[in-house]
């Protein structure tokens, strides 16, 4: 069922883009699972809301690829396959690639670009922190903000959105299988900070091998993960 009426609170203000958001973070902490249907209403009876910016909300996380429009009967959370697990890793390579060869060429000669490196860092920390810890939940809200703001440095917006939408499907899709699979602790990709240094210090080559092992890996633990829960 959608959040109960002491769930998350949100306020006028940019309501639509706060439901947007809340919901958002419902799929990726499994409390909303892949296939599970709800209605407007019951939503916006949940937060305590009207209909109009829940629907809104709705129809925006639909266009993300979150959610599926069931027909006469709402909503349903988008149920994603380990084919699609693999194909989002090889577009986020593709994109990342591109991103993150420019910023390694100009990060350093940028002092603008240099010093908001430091601060992506320190989100990389804390992300790197949560996955040597296995808290799935902190790490995907420092992750997304790691990945976010380092793509935001290449100074292309639209390019920066498809790989943050990009990353949130790639979370939805493998946090079903993580949330079943025990103990994380030790499993997960902790390798933000190496990421900043290599463009820090120009390194492009290093940068791919970097996120290509990341890549790598993480398909890897999904699928092993997948092929045991189905024996």
């Amino acid at each position: 069922m959608p959040p109960a009426s002491d769930g998350p609170t949100v306020t006028r203000s940019t309501l639509r883009q706060q439901i947007a958001d809340a919901l958002r973070d419902e799929i990726l902490a499994g409390r909303l699972t892949p296939g599970q249907e709800f209605t407007v209403k019951e939503i916006a009876d949940g937060y305590g809301v009207s209909a109009t910016p829940v629907r809104e909300a709705l129809v925006d996380l639909t266009a993300q690829g979150l959610l599926d429009s069931a027909q006469h009967r709402g909503f349903r959370v988008h149920e994603y396959s380990l084919a699609d697990y693999r194909a989002m890793i090889e577009a986020r390579s593709l994109v990342a690639d591109g991103i993150f060869r420019g910023l390694a060429a100009h990060a350093p000669q940028d002092p603008a670009t240099f010093a908001a490196l430091t601060g992506v860092r320190r989100r990389g920390e804390e992300a790197a922190r949560a996955a040597s810890a296995g808290d799935l939940n902190v790490l995907i809200g420092y992750d997304l903000r790691f990945w976010r703001e380092l793509s935001a440095l290449f100074g292309n917006a639209y390019l920066s959105d498809f790989f943050h939408r990009l990353r949130v499907q790639s979370w939805m899709c493998a946090v079903p299988h993580l949330r079943r699979a025990g103990e994380l602790r030790g499993r997960l990709w902790a390798g933000h900070c190496e990421l900043v240094d290599a463009l820090s210090q120009q390194d492009a080559q290093r940068a791919h091998a970097i996120i290509a092992s990341y890549n790598a890996d993480s398909l890897a633990l999904i699928e092993s993960i997948a092929g045991g829960q189905q024996r």
